[in-house]
């Protein structure tokens, strides 16, 4: 019988198939023959489109994880920084979801034969910056351009237009009308792009001579600033029911409502994450949510898609916050509780050390505007020299243009590397089953992909760039000798490079950009606190259904049209300022945008006019109402509400005095023949109009604020915010008594002079002791001071005659005593000059008529009043009437208006007076007080140092502070170091 070439067949023995032993049997073949190799499994073909649109075929094993995969792609497209990327799916809900690396593929994904994945950016870093090669900034620019198409980067149609220009700036080159028109009828953009066409033609006209990579790093500068860029929305719902979105970022988690972000959720805050079918939740550290609230809840969808979002925000805690890869979890022997879920891959520290520690050579590339055929030449350690077609890598399709231009590496901005977390603390254990992720706590997870080079371990500098900050005039350290209002900081969510301490990156070296960039900052500070308003508040009146419609649109038709106008006014800058600082050095320009703002500024004189309105009708409104004076005291002791509720109020009014001051420094800056001197001047003028319009209603608005805050704080007075009365000057002094001197909080207005003390122990306020008429009061200084107040060790005294009484008052320093006495005089001279003298109503107890006072002035039934009232409001104690009381200093309204004209906002480096590393924080100084932040994104203040009492100095020798630019602000033993970016920032 013949034999037919390359067939066997294979005989099935006796019993096959009732699975007996098959018999051994003699081998016919000749010697050294061998049979076939088994036919191959059929190989899956899985589609993946890239970032340009085109669609690649990849060849996989069926039962091959999701890594086997991922692998194939970057090695196609030569990727270094893949990171940072990802491929997605949609599900058969029709939601994205994110290949897992570890997981077989055929059980993530529907349908694989069928299903094609697409490649996307799955991590963004905060700073293009920290994207090494050209590349990878070439594929996050196709990435934005994706996201503005399918409308995911929502923003106004300026800044959309000025995206689109870098894109074509980037594809097709140099402007040329004809082109542009043609080029956007066969390529969409945007999805309105017809309405925006005139405002695109207009602004890639400028981008004349710009490469592909530096309109690459324009895009990314633009669009890191956007409040949506990065953001993949997760539909979800409140415990009240309330839709809200979900987010997650390289800073934490993020809620949105509608596209306007409402919450902030750091990792720093965030102690652990979890979920339980639908429920999403997180669990805060205890300093951040105080006795109210331990875990927030959140509703989603379905628990597959809650399960979705907690692996996501799993997938960026480990990237954006560990320094070093997570170790492989061991698997439990009999039970396993929760998602053994982790992060695979390296962290974002890794990925930076490991490129700029050469693990890889360069891969250097000519890029070109787009053309039908565009290669893309790739030098890699173990290739030659080679063209691969964007068949094979990426293709953006265009029309073609002359000459290409090529370009090398641009230089990183350099960007701290991600701490790791601050504050470490115990997972707990699972609960009911539910899947829980701590980011206090290293997550273990697989290791990298085989062919992946390992990253080194080697330590790296990390290199920090401020932004301006402020400082304010202090008075001196020796004041007083009781207790200090502890201002030891809280770490929690900053981390510390205790290594030694990297360059700056290059600045421009023009003060105008300085000036700019203290414009920025301010800005940044001034729209968070607007929304402490319009957003924050909003929301929790929205809950009290007894709040007068009225009030709600007195006070939201005033304030809304103000944030508007200063979102909008902040992006602009934004977008001037990322040119200005970056590589290139182009647009240096501020003067155009200012002008047409402070021209639009005037036409809201007269919101700004009804501030006043406002701020009489809320006061009178809580008085009226005791739920909405509850909701308006719960509100205020929320972190968000870092100053008093009513001072939120003022700040408009306040931006326009420092709009006021930076433009006259820029116009003193400017000579006479510079290209933005006309227009900063006339920008100039139109803001002063404004402000000397409003001057006289800010002054009242400011004397009302701090009459409303002192009502709040004192005990024992109703009618404290009396027409005419105006507030002088407040502070600890101490008065003589029959058991000595004894310290009091001493309130001077222009028509009385209060003296309080501390409340019941535990309690905020402060009681009244004694009140006295400016008119016709006599102060009289002593000097020397009288034998029984020198026994009693107070030399810095003044005595004061009035109301048949006699007062004696010393203060802890000579300042002090002249600081009192000079305002004293003042006032008792404008009091006896003045006609008018407001109806002073008090307690009868608290009013004696003679002979020194003493513990004995309020009565048991008013002390028990007090005790009852206090422990139910509790008050903030970074006021300045706390502060002064606890440094036995004082401020005056002077004070006051020179803190309001310095209110200033930016990045420094902090450093304890015995660490060995500098620390960055986001810093913003108001109302006597530095309050810090871990980035100006942030919603909520870390921690606050009050720094009324604190002295400012430059370091000692002794101090072995080795930097330029570092201040050093000192109160008794506390110490604290702060460097500035620069002289002009120092200065301030």
């Amino acid at each position: 019988m013949g034999e037919i070439a390359g067939t066997y067949r294979v005989l099935q023995a006796a019993g096959a198939r009732l699975g007996t032993q098959a018999p051994g049997g003699v081998s016919t073949l000749e010697p050294g023959q061998k049979l076939p190799p088994r036919v191959q499994e059929k190989q899956l073909q899985v589609g993946v489109k890239l970032l340009d649109g085109t669609v690649e075929a990849f060849s996989i094993e069926p039962k091959s994880d999701g890594q086997t995969l991922l692998n194939l792609v970057w090695r196609r497209l030569n990727l270094t920084e893949c990171d940072y990327f990802g491929l997605e799916f949609q599900s058969a809900q029709g939601c994205w979801v994110w290949l897992e690396p570890v997981k077989p593929f055929g059980r993530q994904v529907p349908r694989p034969r069928t299903t094609v994945l697409r490649l996307a950016v799955k991590f963004f870093p905060p700073d293009p910056g920290q994207l090494q090669e050209e590349y990878t900034r070439y594929l996050f620019a196709l990435q934005l351009k994706r996201d503005l198409l399918e409308q995911r980067l929502v923003c106004a149609d300026t800044t959309a237009a000025l995206l689109t220009s870098h894109l074509l700036q980037s594809e097709i080159g140099d402007y040329d009308e004809i082109l542009d028109r043609e080029h956007l009828k066969a390529s969409e953009y945007l999805p309105s792009q017809g309405r925006c066409l005139h405002r695109i033609l207009e602004l890639h006209q400028q981008h004349m001579g710009q490469t592909p990579a530096e309109s690459d790093f324009q895009l990314l500068e633009i669009a890191r600033k956007l409040d949506l860029y990065g953001i993949r929305f997760h539909a979800a719902s409140d415990k009240e029911g309330a839709k809200i979105n979900l987010a997650v970022s390289h800073m934490g988690i993020l809620v949105f409502q509608g596209t306007t972000k409402i919450n902030t959720f750091n990792w720093s805050k965030v102690r652990k994450l979890s979920f339980k079918r639908k429920r999403f939740l997180i669990k805060l550290h205890p300093e951040v949510h105080g006795p109210y609230q331990d875990t927030l809840e959140f509703i989603l969808g379905s628990r597959d898609e809650s399960k979705s979002f907690w692996k996501l925000c799993v997938e960026h805690h480990t990237f954006f916050r560990l320094a070093d890869q997570p170790k492989p979890k061991t698997k439990a022997v009999l039970f396993s509780r929760g998602s053994s879920f982790r992060y695979s891959g390296r962290t974002q520290k890794q990925l930076v050390d490991y490129i700029k520690d050469g693990g890889m050579r360069r891969t250097p590339y000519d890029r070109k505007h787009s053309a039908p055929h565009v290669s893309v030449r790739v030098l890699t350690a173990d290739l030659p020299r080679q063209s691969i077609s964007l068949t094979e890598g990426m293709r953006t399709p265009a029309l073609p243009t002359p000459a290409g231009t090529s370009f090398s590496r641009l230089p990183a901005s350099p960007s701290p590397p991600p701490g790791q977390p601050e504050l470490p603390d115990a997972q707990a254990p699972h609960s009911n089953g539910a899947a829980e992720h701590n980011p206090d706590v290293p997550q273990p997870g697989p290791g990298l992909p085989t062919d992946s080079p390992l990253p080194s371990r080697s330590s790296q500098k990390s290199q920090l760039g401020l932004s301006p900050t402020s400082q304010g005039t202090l008075g001196s350290a020796e004041q007083g000798s009781f207790p200090l209002l502890s201002p030891v900081l809280s770490d929690a969510g900053a981390g510390m490079d205790n290594e030694e301490e990297p360059k700056h990156k290059r600045l421009p070296e023009d003060k105008a950009y300085f000036i700019a960039k203290e414009l920025l900052a301010t800005e940044r500070t001034h729209l968070k606190d607007l929304e402490v308003i319009t957003v924050w508040f909003r929301s929790a009146l929205a809950k009290e259904e007894t709040v007068p419609t009225t009030l709600m649109t007195l006070l939201f038709s005033n304030m809304d049209p103000v944030y508007e106008f200063h979102r909008a006014f902040l992006q602009e800058v934004e977008q001037r300022l990322a040119l200005w600082e970056g590589p290139f050095d182009a647009h240096q320009r501020l003067g155009d945008i200012l002008l047409r703002n402070m021209r639009q500024l005037q036409e809201f004189t007269s919101y700004f006019q009804k501030h006043d309105e406002v701020l009489t009708e809320l006061e009178k409104a809580t008085r009226c109402s005791k739920k909405l004076e509850a909701v308006y005291k719960e509100f205020e002791l929320q972190k968000v509400c870092y100053l008093p509720l009513n001072a939120f109020l003022l700040k408009p009014s306040q931006r326009l005095v420092h709009l006021r001051l930076l433009l006259s420094r820029l116009c003193e800056h400017y000579p006479p023949g510079h290209h933005d001197y006309a227009d900063c001047h006339s920008a100039l003028q139109a803001v002063s109009e404004v402000t000397t319009a409003l001057q006289h209603n800010l002054t009242r608005l400011e004397n009302s604020q701090k009459l409303a805050e002192l009502q709040r704080a004192l005990v024992g007075i109703d009618n404290l915010a009396a027409p005419g009365r105006e507030f002088i000057r407040e502070g600890c002094l101490h008065k003589l008594t029959r058991k000595g001197l004894q310290q009091r909080m001493v309130f001077l207005f222009s028509d009385m002079l209060l003296y309080t003390s501390k409340g019941v122990p535990g309690s905020s306020h402060f009681r009244i002791r004694g009140l006295l008429p400016l008119h016709g009061m006599l102060l009289i200084v002593l000097d020397p001071p009288v034998e029984e107040v020198q026994s009693e060790g107070g030399p810095h005294c003044f005595t004061i005659y009035a109301a048949q009484r006699t007062l004696v008052l010393a203060a802890s320093t000579r300042l002090e005593k002249d600081k009192w006495t000079r305002d004293l005089s003042t006032a008792i001279q404008a009091a006896n000059s003045s006609s008018s003298n407001p109806a002073l109503a008090l307690p009868a107890s608290t009013m004696r008529t003679s002979g020194p006072s003493s513990s004995s002035e309020v009565s048991e039934e008013q002390e028990a009043e007090v005790a009852a009232w206090s422990t139910q409001s509790p008050h903030r104690v970074n006021t300045t009437v706390h502060v002064c009381w606890y440094r036995n200093t004082s401020v005056s309204r002077a004070d006051h208006s020179a803190a309001v004209e310095n209110q200033l906002s930016g990045y420094l480096l902090r450093k304890f007076k015995n660490s060995s590393g500098w620390q960055k924080l986001w810093v913003v100084f108001t109302n006597f007080c530095l309050f810090f932040y871990k980035s100006h994104q942030d919603t909520c203040p870390l921690a606050s140092l009050p720094l009324l009492g604190y002295s400012v100095s430059v370091p000692r020798e002794a101090d072995s502070i080795h930097k330029d630019y570092v201040f050093k602000l000192q109160f008794r033993s506390h110490v604290y170091f702060f460097r500035a970016e620069s002289k002009y920032t120092f200065e301030r």
